[in-house]
């Protein structure tokens, strides 16, 4: 292989990335209350928003963009104590907040507008391909063989599609495609048993498109687009707000509109109780999503925390994070996130605790013990299952929390339940001997 092709083959300077910050995140408040969808905590240590940012970089890809309008005060912090480039490799992750300014009152009002209203940002950067990411989704993705599929199919845009089954098809927005990959209708959450059928692919399809094993499949898209530099100027010369509601069905009818097949593990964690599985099953013995793979590391803030402290607890299936104390107790099936301390007797099942911002001083405690509150943690005594602990919660002593025998959803002064898991807010407290 020559110098000039192994170069090509790796050039990775000619992609632009923008990481969609969501919107106000309501599928998942409480978790969003106060901080935007991508600063939401993951598996005890990370941020959502570490996945993307880890895939792109990576990639190889060091020019990243994320979009944000609501609560960004929590993720503009992590990112910028998270991902310093230093200024000879170059490279940068950067927020672009929704502004008002004197030609433009109005906030981002979708995907595509966020994009549109800073394409003239964009375009002042030299780059050929421009990748368009969630901030709100757990997958691992080398982009290089999605921009080199691209690239080699000579697509005006590419979307990276997944293989789904019937159910999963009804909530997420279907592609019909042709042998050479290319999309030729898009069905948004096709409930209809007919129209599924008619966008079901043929068996002798599935070894063309690179599909492994038989069965019934249906491509769905995760939301992940590439455009060319001069496609996605000409699809946002318009007024139309979301790609994949309005750009990306016209695109289709104009452009050519590619697929590129993902066959890895892809979960999108827009609501409570997707949140609440992606997480616990990252404690199973072969989780879907693998953090221990070194060889695509996930990124994020170092902390200099110490190692965590197990008091005589026992502990099975479980991702106890750094800085932790943990008291004789029993803990299964549940994440501790960072600076979690445990007291005795308290038993955990199937529980997120997203852990703690900082450790209480001595001083705090003592007030917070005077006026016959806990302190920031989990107390003693405690039986607590199916259920989120937001950062910084305080839950007293002889706290019994479980949603059984509780309405799918409620709204409570001290805490929520969200698709049948009961929500702590952040910076919650629980008193002592309460039962929820």
């Amino acid at each position: 292989m020559s110098i000039h092709t192994s170069r090509q083959s790796t050039n990775t300077s000619n992609v632009l990335c923008v990481i969609m910050g969501g919107g106000q995140g309501s599928r998942l408040f409480p978790l969003t209350k106060d901080r935007a969808k991508p600063a939401v905590p993951l598996a005890g240590k990370y941020r959502l928003v570490d996945v993307p940012i880890s895939n792109c970089i990576n990639s190889g890809f060091r020019r990243i963009y994320v979009l944000t309008q609501f609560n960004s005060t929590s993720l503009h912090r992590h990112i910028s104590q998270s991902y310093k480039f230093d200024q000879f490799s170059g490279g940068l992750v950067e927020i672009l907040a929704a502004q008002q300014t004197l030609t433009d009152a109005t906030w981002y009002e979708g995907t595509a507008d966020a994009v549109r209203k800073n394409l003239v940002h964009f375009l002042n950067h030299e780059f050929d391909y421009l990748l368009i990411l969630s901030g709100d989704q757990l997958y691992r993705m080398d982009y290089r063989a999605m921009i080199a599929q691209h690239s080699e199919s000579g697509a005006d845009v590419t979307i990276a599609t997944m293989p789904v089954g019937r159910s999963e098809a009804q909530s997420l927005g279907i592609l019909q495609v042709s042998d050479d990959r290319r999309v030729t209708r898009f069905v948004e959450k096709p409930k209809d048993v007919a129209v599924q059928d008619s966008l079901r692919l043929s068996p002798e399809s599935l070894p063309k498109l690179g599909i492994k094993g038989g069965g019934e499949w249906l491509l769905a898209s995760t939301g992940i687009y590439v455009f060319n530099r001069d496609v996605i100027r000409a699809l946002l010369d318009n007024t139309l707000t979301d790609f994949g509601k309005h750009i990306i069905p016209r695109a289709i009818e104009t452009h050519r509109v590619c697929s590129y097949v993902f066959q890895g593990y892809w979960e999108d964690i827009g609501t409570i109780r997707a949140f609440f599985e992606a997480n616990l099953n990252l404690v199973s013995e072969l989780p879907r999503f693998n953090f221990f793979d070194m060889s695509a590391p996930i990124f994020s803030r170092p902390r200099f925390l110490p190692g965590s402290k197990i008091n005589g607890a026992h502990i099975d299936h479980a991702l106890v994070s750094d800085g932790c104390i943990i008291n004789p107790s029993r803990i299964t099936n549940s994440i501790i996130g960072l600076r979690t301390i445990v007291g005795a007797g308290t038993e955990l099942n199937r529980v997120v605790a997203l852990g703690c911002d900082y450790y209480e001083m001595q001083e705090s405690i003592l007030e917070h013990e005077r006026a016959g509150k806990p302190r920031i943690g989990i107390g003693a005594g405690c039986r607590i299952e199916n259920t989120i602990i937001d950062k910084n919660a305080r839950i007293g002593d002889n706290v019994v929390i479980s949603p059984a025998g509780k309405p799918e959803n409620l709204d409570h002064p001290l805490y929520f339940i969200r698709d049948g898991v009961v929500v702590i807010p952040k910076n919650g407290m629980i008193p002592h001997g309460m039962v929820i």
